[in-house]
């Protein structure tokens, strides 16, 4: 989970703007409007919802940039949209903007869903400029808090537990904590001391009395994980590629560059392989290499949540007989996306393989960069593929929704449906059922039933129809039928 605060802007709140667009476009929801009066509410223009925001912020003259904005945004489809509004709303009350006027609009136009807030920094019942000092501190902090509120996620219970882990050294404590998102940094009060920290927020110092290192190595447990490797790198990929994250240089505004037209800083590297997931999903054994900016690795360090307890790789199985070094590439933002997917067996790898070369011819995907995730996507996501599907196909390839579906033939020759929003690759007749499965794949011969059909019902029609107009020749209400039957039973008398 992720917070962000834009930058201040002026009283036309250009963030209603922004998210008005958004909504128009199909790709934003409005999930809430709170403290706002009766008279300005979902149905109303966005040029009433800035006005209003305009009204309350217009009384301080001191406040040039009174717009507060902000974006909330969850892993992929980690959090639905229902749950980031009440994400935002309690992120709110923790900012001390519970009591102000603000809107949450949802957003699906990216691979992750996002929330966006719009309110004033001018309070509603002073008038007086809310405090924002050290605002996107305050606000990783009133995040972390609403996300143990809803979820009961603890960061300093985490944080404990991984100072809890056996390290033999500090530069192992920081690949340990830096591996789950934290930072080490000296403590500007004592040279002895270190801080950790978490999106810029001071979390725990230690002194160095306070950390305790283990030195013993060769124990049984660094055997078994030598059997693991040993085993594994047979059964799944150890071709290992460079993972580039350029997304926050990406994001940077020609303003913020420096002055020799470079940013302020650098692409982020990691190298990744099959063999490293699977082990970290099966065995809870995390494998981190260290390399020097250009170069490959030239070392790597095992973390064993199972034992808790962090190793030298070397220590365990030399680098080069575990991995094999490729020179190929595979930027951030893709790999997230490709490992999402629930690719189950190697007929699916091929279909999304083959998926990714047709729709994204400019970017080179191998096939040891596609890992194999048995995981099952949660009920609520099946039942939206399965809708969506079905919608797809009962409307004949609806132009809505061609840029999120893709139907192709595997080489089993079965029918397999690609749902690009939802990260879901999935056999068609499972999704559909089997009269819709079979309906695509016979079209003629379903034409030729429904014909067949139509033909039928007309004839019984007809008949129907002839049958009341000799009812009402023969003056009586009766069938003939009943006639010739009642002539019977007397001959038989």
């Amino acid at each position: 989970m992720i917070i962000k605060i834009m930058d201040p802007a002026g009283p036309s709140f250009p963030g209603v703007h922004y998210n008005d667009k958004k909504i128009d476009k199909g790709i934003g929801e409005l999930m809430l409007m709170k403290n706002f009066p009766s008279f300005i509410n979902e149905s109303s223009s966005k040029e009433e919802v800035r006005n209003y925001l305009r009204a309350i912020s217009i009384g301080n003259k001191k406040v040039l940039k009174p717009q507060f904005h902000a974006m909330i945004s969850t892993k992929f489809q980690g959090h639905s949209k229902e749950e980031l509004t009440k994400i935002a709303e309690n992120f709110m009350d923790e900012m001390k903007y519970g009591e102000q006027p603000f809107i949450v609009v949802f957003h699906k136009d990216t691979d992750n869903n996002h929330a966006h807030i719009v309110s004033t920094r001018v309070d509603k019942h002073t008038g007086k400029k809310i405090n924002d000092s050290y605002e996107k501190l305050k606000a990783q902090k009133a995040l972390s808090v609403t996300m143990e509120k809803l979820y009961g996620q603890k960061p300093e219970e985490e944080l404990e537990k991984l100072l809890n882990y056996k390290v033999s050294s500090l530069n192992q404590l920081e690949t340990l904590l830096n591996r789950n998102g934290y930072k080490i940094g000296k403590s500007t009060n004592d040279e002895n001391s270190i801080n950790i920290l978490k999106n810029g927020v001071i979390q725990q110092t230690l002194s160095g009395n306070q950390i305790v290192f283990d030195n013993i190595k060769n124990d049984k447990r660094a055997k078994q994980i030598k059997a693991i490797l040993s085993k594994y790198k047979e059964l799944y990929s150890n071709k290992v590629f460079k993972v580039e994250d350029n997304r926050k240089n990406e994001a940077v505004l020609p303003k913020e560059k420096t002055i020799d037209g470079g940013h302020d800083s650098k692409m982020k590297i990691a190298f990744e392989s099959e063999l490293q997931k699977k082990l970290k999903d099966v065995f809870g054994i995390d494998m981190v290499f260290h390399h020097k900016e250009g170069k490959n690795p030239f070392g790597y360090t095992v973390i064993d949540h199972k034992t808790q307890k962090v190793y030298k790789g070397s220590d365990i199985m030399k680098m080069n007989e575990v991995f094999e070094f490729t020179s190929d590439k595979l930027d951030k933002k893709t790999f997230e996306i490709l490992k999402d997917y629930n690719i189950r067996n190697q007929e699916t790898k091929n279909i999304l393989l083959e998926f990714f070369k047709k729709n994204n011819p400019e970017t080179e995907i191998k096939d040891f960069m596609l890992f194999e995730n048995r995981g099952k996507k949660d009920l609520e996501t099946y039942r939206k593929v399965q809708f969506e599907v079905k919608d797809f196909i009962r409307n004949n390839k609806n132009t809505n929704d061609e840029k999120n579906i893709s139907i192709t033939k595997g080489e089993d020759g079965k029918m397999y449906a690609v749902h690009t929003r939802f990260h879901y690759i999935g056999a068609l007749q499972s999704l559909i059922g089997e009269k819709e499965y079979q309906k695509l794949l016979n079209p003629i011969q379903a034409n030729e039933n429904r014909t067949e059909n139509n033909e039928r019902n007309e004839l019984s029609k007809a008949v129907n129809e002839m049958l009341f107009e000799l009812l009402k020749s023969s003056g009586t209400a009766r069938d003939p039928a009943e006639k010739e039957l009642k002539k019977r039973r007397k001959k038989r008398r």
